[in-house]
């Protein structure tokens, strides 16, 4: 009988515990942990018409021409003019990459060697990618490549490092690429 309350008053705790004060909500905007009285509104006066063009000029450049097809992709890492999506970043990064666009192939490689959000890290594919633009005399990719390897072979380890320059590489993200399309008027234009 003893063991009998015990166990009822366990379960009692279990199911009449407080819940968590935050769950994680995913939606349009990405994911993250919110309070659980929060709720979401978007009322239909946001959309910017404007903003809105200006994306589907680039998204109609980044189908033709895969340097658009980057700076899509590193818009979408950025959130710059678009919602911040690290999938589409992925996505239009890799089709500038599998076009051959060198920026984009070391790109990708940074991409796989360091994870993205809720990616982890692959240091076989960011190799891959790496081997492709270092192979065609990119300094960064050759540097990069020497990481992938070392983390192929030694992941533990490897994860720590990651972990300790994290920040510093998406620092980098901000800072170290730049885009090859700019709004001008009332296009796109190449150039700096």
């Amino acid at each position: 009988m003893k063991t009998l309350a015990v166990a009822l008053v366990l379960v009692s705790s279990t199911v009449f515990a407080d819940p968590p004060a935050t769950i994680r909500i995913c939606d349009d905007s990405g994911c993250s942990d919110r309070p659980r009285n929060s709720a979401t509104f978007k009322p239909g006066g946001e959309v910017d018409p404007e903003a809105e063009r200006r994306l589907a000029d680039l998204t109609d450049l980044a189908k033709k021409d895969p340097r658009a097809a980057y700076d899509l992709g590193l818009r979408y890492f950025r959130g710059d003019g678009v919602r911040q999506d690290s999938y589409q970043a992925l996505q239009w990064m890799r089709d500038a990459a599998e076009r051959g666009y060198l920026k984009a192939q070391t790109a990708v490689g940074r991409l796989y060697l360091m994870g993205l959000e809720e990616m982890g890290s692959d240091p076989a594919e960011a190799e891959k990618w790496l081997s492709i633009a270092a192979g065609r005399g990119d300094k960064e990719a050759k540097t990069l490549l020497a990481e992938a390897t070392k983390a192929k072979k030694d992941e533990v380890t490897y994860q720590r490092w990651v972990n300790a320059q994290r920040a510093y590489w998406h620092g980098y993200w901000w800072n170290g690429y730049r885009y090859n399309w700019y709004w001008r008027g009332h296009g796109w234009h190449y150039g700096y």
